[in-house]
């Protein structure tokens, strides 16, 4: 389980260093948490290619549209065949995530753009399914797909022949991988606010800099989201 909130001095528990950028401890009840002190930490196009090349083919389909639209797992998870609107190639994610600060009750729901690489790949996955109009399309849950992630970053090595450093990812970081690269590809942060259900501020604190990639990461990043907003 991965620690969010508060220190370690605030909870009265002591963590130990595993690795750099890894501590774990043991909480009252006995069971065991982690802290990664990266929580930025996001794909860059070479390691998406890997990380991806690495899954299972018929299990694919879960992270290729996590990366493809941004979505929190929770409201992945929740995806339908109806969802989707075929001949504009859009989504509508109907169960978000409620905004406390805003008092609101429920999640509003958020209609986007998908790629049409990303359609042909949904249309598919659902036809080899079997899967109903009004059927959740991934009868999993989010730790069984982090678990899953983590297997196959643990298999994953760098440029210098290294394991990478898997602790800093988790599903979230598929999301943040999404929303830096819509940035580094100039799209305006009004749309990719609306697109992540964030507002400018969280936005601005949690993605970085986009003048960090070059022309070859931009060209993998069009490979891995397709022609959404027209990339070529």
């Amino acid at each position: 389980m991965e620690k969010t909130k508060g220190s370690d001095d605030e909870k009265g528990l002591s963590l130990k260093p595993v690795c750099e950028g890894l501590r774990v401890g043991v909480k009252s009840d006995g069971k065991s948490y982690s802290v990664r002190e990266d929580r930025s930490r996001y794909f860059w196009p070479e390691e998406w290619f890997q990380f991806i090349g690495l899954v299972r083919e018929n299990k694919r389909p879960i992270f290729e549209i996590t990366i493809g639209t941004g979505g929190r797992i929770d409201e992945i998870l929740h995806i339908k065949p109806r969802d989707f609107d075929w001949d504009r190639n859009n989504l509508t994610l109907r169960v978000t995530k409620r905004k406390a600060a805003k008092k609101e009750k429920v999640g509003k729901p958020r209609t986007f753009s998908i790629s049409s690489q990303l359609a042909r790949k949904m249309r598919a996955y659902i036809k080899s399914n079997n899967i109903e109009d009004d059927e959740l399309m991934f009868k999993v849950s989010s730790q069984a797909v982090y678990q899953m992630m983590k297997r196959i970053l643990k298999k994953m090595l760098n440029k210098k022949g290294e394991q990478i450093d898997w602790w800093n990812f988790s599903l979230h970081n598929i999301r943040k991988t999404h929303g830096n690269y819509l940035k580094a590809m100039e799209v305006d942060s009004g749309e990719i606010c609306y697109r992540l259900g964030h507002d400018l501020n969280t936005f601005i604190k949690h993605y970085g800099s986009a003048n960090i990639f070059d022309r070859k990461d931009k060209l993998g990043m069009v490979k891995i989201l397709g022609d959404v907003y027209g990339f070529k």
